[in-house]
């Protein structure tokens, strides 16, 4: 074994890191915005020496050399001033690049049943940061110290001039804080409402089939339109201060450059400063404000991208750190559970129900393990925990010895297959969904476990066969819930992982699914695979050597498979009025709880 070159990390230095990065691109871009203020003073110089000395002169050649040497300054201001905006647009990219596959794990993990990590959605947050650093905002805030330079230069022409426009600039100030204070509040909690109505809008979408069925689309609709203008009106009530302090800074603003030309003029008629001095101080102070009005018109655009930056620093802070690991071996499949409890999603300290409790029990490698249990005994939440998507509350499961954290999850993926109750395939091709979007898949891998599940001439069949896009692809194909289950299960066994989990994997599936179903688990046992079958239906338990029942959280019977049913069949015939959850698949006539019916596509997991 080798240890592998990534050191103990955690996804909180991810963010942190990208940003570092883009020191050196602040440092060069404050470079950049030194260059260009001082480019910026260009057309101010070049009034002064128009009215003070080409007109006084009437020389042509001064009036043409002095042109021809702002055609090259301006010629500079374009190169600099392209090469900030082309800089700050491939810093967001990078900054995208390095945070973007980390926030997408986060909002997958968010996904996982209990998981209270994460934002609404981290990658709209990144997506905001992104869009703020390449926007116009960013050269303001870089401008906005060489505000300083042009005031400067005013009080070098007259101080009168220097104060008035430090005045104005100081009040032009005291507005951005005031639109901040009277909109910040009011702007947040637009984010969080807006988060609310789009969890909203989704749900409404994943449930699109009950609420048409059941005729909620006018009450869905309702309960949606308050929610929206709830938070219209939030966003309203944080944009109506900055409206108004935004008109009123543009006008502050004019009504500043005409206060500098009246002064000037005084000045002019005192024999204080030349004629072309007014002009070029009316330029200089209106580039002075120029910087502050451009922020106060982002105010808004400021505010919300600052929620999403302090939402990702708490959402990458939160994620645990990944520690040095050490390759391990292959897994044969060998599992062992001890001591397992769980208790239901909710705050900590919050009294939470037991789904599983103190269960213990292993699993050989070529063993095939039926579980079965009413609803709500624990099946769907041990197929989860089996597999890493949920986190035990006390107690521990090892595969080959090793605790899940010890592997690497990338490498950890590979060896366990997994088939969940309620399963839809991701956008793409089904050689995208079975070969777990793996770009480095062979094509005989993808095939054989078409073949092991019995699906490559359906796939066949299809309009492109193995290219065919499904999902929620733009024209993809529409598949069946059979046909959807088959290929779940395709994935699930794709390389022949050690571990490999199904839940309730016949739900949709016809007699020729069920069997190419017996088939598939026979196969993997064969090939040393450990295979744990939550079961509603007998027949997916066929080709299972051992049998467990599950009752309230807890492990009612564990043994072989034969000697597990003639018990339960025993139980049956007593006296106690009990029936079986599931009885031996060579009855006639299967018995199944009253009014149970194969599950569907659409119906949630039962524990």
């Amino acid at each position: 074994m080798t240890r592998t070159n990534r050191k103990a990390t955690g996804a909180a230095n991810v963010y942190q890191a990208a940003l570092h990065a883009l020191k050196p691109v602040l440092l060069t871009l404050l470079a950049f915005s030194a260059v260009l203020n001082v480019l910026m003073l260009t057309g101010s110089v070049y009034m002064l020496q128009v009215y003070d000395r080409v007109l006084s002169s009437g020389s042509l050649e001064t009036l043409f050399g002095l042109f021809a040497i702002v055609v090259v300054l301006f010629v500079f201001l374009g190169f600099f001033d392209f090469l900030r905006v082309r800089l700050l647009g491939r810093a967001a990219l990078r900054l995208d690049l390095r945070a973007s596959p980390a926030a997408l794990a986060m909002w997958v993990q968010a996904g996982l049943p209990g998981s209270t990590r994460g934002s609404p959605e981290p990658l709209r947050d990144l997506g905001a940061v992104r869009s703020f650093v390449a926007g116009p905002a960013v050269p303001a805030i870089f401008d906005t110290p060489f505000v300083v330079l042009y005031v400067g230069v005013l009080f070098l022409i007259h101080p009168w001039l220097g104060w008035l426009t430090l005045a104005g600039a100081g009040l032009t100030a005291i507005i951005a804080l005031a639109t901040q204070a009277l909109s910040g509040k009011s702007l947040r909690q637009a984010a969080g409402l807006n988060a609310v109505e789009q969890d909203f809008s989704n749900s409404s979408h994943s449930n699109a089939e009950a609420i048409t069925a059941m005729g909620m689309q006018s009450m869905i609709a309702k309960r949606w339109q308050l929610l929206h203008v709830e938070t219209l009106s939030s966003s309203q009530r944080g944009s109506d201060p900055s409206e108004v302090l935004a008109a009123s800074s543009r006008a502050f603003r004019m009504l500043l450059q005409s206060s500098i030309l009246t002064v000037g003029a005084m000045l002019v008629l005192r024999g204080d400063m030349s004629g072309g001095m007014i002009i070029a101080s009316s330029i200089l102070s209106g580039r002075a404000l120029a910087p502050i009005d451009q922020l106060i018109g982002q105010w808004r655009n400021i505010g919300s991208t600052l929620a999403a930056h302090r939402r990702l620093q708490a959402d990458f802070r939160a994620q645990p750190a990944v520690p040095a690991q050490v390759a391990l071996p292959a897994p044969t499949g060998r599992v062992e559970i001890d001591n397992l409890t769980y208790l239901a999603p909710g705050k900590p300290g919050s009294d939470r129900q037991r789904i599983l409790a103190r269960i213990s029990f292993a699993i050989a490698s070529g063993d095939g393990l039926g579980v079965i249990g009413n609803s709500a005994s624990g099946k769907s939440s041990l197929a989860r925990l089996l597999v890493g998507a949920a986190q035990p509350t006390v107690g521990e499961i090892r595969l080959d010895g090793a605790t899940f954290d010890q592997w690497d999850p990338a490498v950890l993926g590979r060896h366990i297959g997994y088939l969940p109750q309620t399963l839809t395939l991701l956008p793409g091709t089904i050689r995208d969904n079975i070969s777990r979007f793996d770009p480095g898949a062979e094509d005989e891998d993808i095939i054989a476990a078409a073949r092991l599940t019995g699906i490559h001439e359906m796939i066949l069949k299809l309009p492109e066969g193995y290219a065919t896009n499904v999902g929620n692809t733009e024209g993809g194909a529409a598949l069946s819930g059979g046909q959807i289950q088959r290929v779940g299960l395709a994935r699930a066994v794709f390389r022949m992982p050690a571990l490999v989990v199904l839940d309730e994997p016949n739900s949709n599936l016809d007699v020729a699914g069920d069997m190419a179903l017996t088939r598939t688990v026979q196969a993997l046992r064969d090939a040393g695979s450990a295979v744990v079958i939550m079961a509603h239906r007998p027949s997916a338990i066929a080709a299972a050597n051992r049998l467990m029942v599950l009752e309230s959280g807890q492990i009612k019977m564990l043994d072989e498979k034969d000697k597990v049913l003639g018990a339960m069949a025993r139980t049956d015939t007593g006296d106690t009025g009990r029936k079986p959850t599931l009885v031996s698949t060579s009855q006639a006539r299967p018995k199944m709880p009253r009014r149970a019916q194969p599950r569907t596509q659409a119906q949630g997991p039962s524990s």
